[in-house]
């Protein structure tokens, strides 16, 4: 954080939502907290951030606890975002991001949507959703619309193949996120990994896509029950011949190997070590009887090999396996059954992707992770607006991170100096000592 919601010159007065987290009243009374459910009684927080790093002044929105759903709300109103919309903020993962998320939910508005902020929970309809995901082997940075279909249900539409979210054991460093609502209808997604922009209206980069198909499966046509899909079957005709022997091993001694020359049969592979010695606190009637530890065989490191010499072993030529018949092409074979298609009844022709109007920021999210700390939230119509904000904010903050990170690598490297010196100090008091 940096300063209130909208003050100033430059920038700030140019952004529709700005919030900082550093006025901690105005936050109260901004952020409403959602009483939705039960689930989400635990409240964010505003914590003040590395203050030995970034100065006194830098507080953020934390998530202080893992398991824990969070909702909380912050009226930002924009009526028509497919005209231009800039969302940017700022994520940093105290404890890692191992399985939660760290994404808003631009709450929607309009006709039938006007709610309490005190009622915010995952059902509430929204324009957009966007930040990073990760559990498992799922990771991405979410970009989400929803839009209503042709009955006025609201549908979900997934950008495919989003970025990827920042590394999952970073937990120095603060991580920026920006989604760009273009006046064309294009979409740009800036992780700290990757950038990604697709058109709204690509019918093979979201899920489903914004425009639904003229056609669909009838999902009340089922297959006939004598449909042959098996395009090849077994050879009834066929025999197993005479000469294929199903028990002959896969691999066979090579009888044509040799044992190498200097092969020491009678030496073991590890022996006692001869340096080692009884440590004089050893007690035989307490400890039992002392053996030392074994090592590896000087004499068997020089030679080809010790021990017992073993035949290795080779593919057997003779070797086949269990017979099975080959397969044909299926005479009653009929092709792969696919149900007929149907007019699609949610049809209707889409021509711009109108995303709903935003009536509120959310955070509404379930999280393993905790420490996980939202900065500088900016909601604005042009990128120029975010650009300034990153480099006043963002920008600052990443050189205090790296001036941190050169202090941290400068002591590590004293320190490994002085280890290695004092390592050299107490050899070369052994030295000294062993001659006398």
């Amino acid at each position: 954080g940096s300063a209130g919601l909208v003050v100033a010159d430059g920038w700030r007065s140019d952004a529709i939502f700005f919030e900082d987290f550093e006025d901690a009243d105005a936050v109260s009374a901004r952020w409403v907290h959602s009483t939705a459910d039960d689930k989400y009684s635990t409240k964010m927080q505003v914590d003040l951030i590395d203050q030995d790093v970034y100065g006194l002044n830098e507080h953020g929105f934390n998530m202080p606890h893992k398991a824990r759903h969070y909702g909380v709300a912050a009226e930002s109103v924009l009526e028509n975002p497919s005209d231009g919309l800039v969302v940017q903020f700022e994520v940093r993962s105290r404890e890692g991001m191992d399985c939660g998320g760290a994404y808003l939910k631009l709450i929607a508005g309009g006709q039938g949507r006007e709610g309490k902020l005190e009622e915010f929970s995952n059902e509430t309809p929204y324009s957009i959703m966007f930040g990073p995901d990760r559990c498992g082997t799922s990771a991405k940075t979410h970009f989400i619309i929803q839009l209503p279909d042709k009955d006025g249900e609201l549908v979900e539409h997934h950008m495919l193949a989003p970025p990827p979210p920042h590394d999952k054991a970073n937990k120095t460093d603060t991580q920026l996120y920006r989604a760009v609502v273009w006046g064309d209808g294009k979409v740009t997604v800036t992780s700290p990994q990757a950038e990604r922009t697709v058109e709204l209206m690509s019918e093979k980069l979201w899920a489903p896509p914004v425009q639904p198909p003229e056609e669909i499966p009838d999902p009340e046509d089922v297959k006939p029950e004598d449909w042959v899909d098996a395009a090849k079957i077994p050879d009834e005709t066929a025999t197993k011949p005479d000469d294929w022997d199903e028990n002959a091993p896969a691999m066979i001694p090579d009888e044509d190997a040799v044992k190498p020359e200097g092969w020491l049969d009678d030496e073991k592979t590890e022996i006692p070590d001869p340096d080692a010695a009884k440590p004089d606190e050893w007690d035989d009637d307490e400890d039992g009887e002392w053996e030392a530890p074994v090592v590896p065989n000087p004499k068997c490191q020089e030679a080809p090999g010790c021990g017992e010499w073993v035949r290795p072993m080779k593919p057997n030529a003779e070797y086949k396996g269990k017979w099975s018949a080959p397969l044909i092409d299926n005479p009653a074979y009929k092709g792969e059954w696919k149900a007929k298609d149907i007019p699609n009844p949610k049809y209707v022709k889409v021509e711009k992707a109108e995303l709903l109007p935003i009536r509120a920021t959310g955070i509404e999210i379930w999280t393993m992770d905790s420490g996980v700390v939202f900065d500088n939230i900016l909601i604005a119509r042009d990128v120029k607006t975010a650009d300034a904000a990153r480099e006043e904010l963002y920008e600052k903050k990443r050189a205090a991170e790296r001036k941190r990170d050169q202090a941290e690598d400068e002591k590590e490297a004293d320190q490994a100096a002085a280890d290695f010196d004092k390592a050299v100090e107490e050899d070369e008091k052994k030295d000294a000592k062993e001659e006398l």
